[in-house]
């Protein structure tokens, strides 16, 4: 079925103040998992409402919760999510990155402690949005183990994504955002729900064997993703753990902790801190304008930067709608039966 994304984030929204969440908070919840399925990311978009509600019932996340500064300085804060809903959390964080870095020029946020921050792209692009630059290394502690490391068949490492932000003057920002392993598991959970295969060489089933089935993935026992380019994403995952894990003190990819929860180590970089913010500019609007005036493989083809994919999504999904499967459906449905509140707004077709 298909619907408009104002009327779907209003239901939204409703899902989660009754599920706890102040108005505000439900706004934002609502807002940003929306928006996920407007740019393409439907693994997280709002597929991960049920589970989101879940959470808040078993307090494995809190509504209304906001962040703990552990250590502050000019340039640099460690802080703790608390396991707050991470739409709210992972905003707190920005804003603080933020305003320390148009001060001081730069400056790095330790984030631990979070619940789970959505798209890391809406980071990224809420740094460049300020005329900054980001880099996102993301880990999760615990519930959220689903890679196996290269060259083995069971879970080890969490997906760890790495975002990375960049403002184009007069033109949308570059959005790289990418997991270190080959699918993200809501994209699984995405093909689980709509009957779909995922592409080869992303799963291997509960014996360490390859499969294209996700069923085989949610299986007894489970399987496994695999790592983005063998030991090259497998390399870079590990470093994630480091960082978003150890570093900022909220663990490394843990089984002995249960609850998902997301751990972030987020650099920002004020171009004018590094010499003249008109050069940066111009050199990054000559280098963009270099690289899309490239031949193309296929006649008529074109080349894309990181982030216009999903901007191009976007304003396709905005006139035609959202589709939701049924499967996602009916599980907002039995959500909003289980809160008492409407089971859908108006504007499906």
């Amino acid at each position: 079925m298909t619907i408009q994304s104002e009327p779907l984030e209003s239901w939204i929204a409703t899902i989660f103040t009754a599920a706890g969440c102040l108005p505000p908070e439900g706004r934002r919840v609502a807002h940003h998992l929306v928006e996920a399925n407007l740019v393409g990311h439907d693994s997280h978009g709002v597929i991960r409402v049920a589970t989101y509600v879940d959470w808040l019932r078993d307090g494995k996340v809190f509504a209304n919760k906001s962040l703990e500064v552990v250590t502050d300085t000019d340039v640099l804060a460690v802080v703790d999510g608390q396991f707050g809903l991470g739409q709210t959390i992972g905003e707190e964080a920005m804003e603080l990155g933020i305003a320390k870095c148009a001060r001081h020029g730069m400056a790095v946020i330790a984030l631990r402690n979070s619940g789970h921050l959505g798209r890391i792209g809406d980071w990224a692009l809420m740094a460049a949005s300020a005329g900054l630059l980001s880099l996102h290394f993301v880990n999760t502690s615990g519930g959220g183990i689903l890679v196996a490391p290269a060259g083995g068949s069971r879970r080890r490492l969490s997906a760890n994504p790495v975002a990375a932000g960049v403002p184009v003057r007069g033109g949308m920002p570059l959005i790289l955002d990418i997991s270190t392993c080959t699918i993200a598991e809501g994209k699984v959970r995405v093909a689980f729900n709509r009957g779909e295969r995922v592409p080869e060489g992303c799963l291997l089933d509960g014996s360490g064997q390859p499969t294209d089935d996700p069923r085989a993935f949610y299986a007894d026992p489970p399987g496994a993703i695999l790592p983005l380019g063998g030991h090259k994403g497998y390399g870079l995952s590990v470093i994630v753990e480091m960082l978003a894990g150890a570093l900022t003190g909220g663990s490394c990819s843990n089984p002995s902790i249960r609850r998902v929860a997301n751990n972030m180590l987020t650099i920002f970089l004020a171009p004018s801190a590094f010499g003249s913010e008109e050069e940066f500019a111009q050199e990054a609007s000559r280098f963009i304008e270099h690289v899309k005036d490239c031949p193309t493989v296929e006649p008529g083809g074109e080349i894309l930067m990181p982030g216009e994919p999903e901007e191009r999504t976007k304003a396709r999904r905005l006139h035609e709608g959202i589709e939701l499967d049924e499967t996602t459906l009916s599980q907002l449905r039995a959500t909003c039966r289980r809160l008492n509140v409407s089971d859908g707004p108006a504007g499906i077709a």
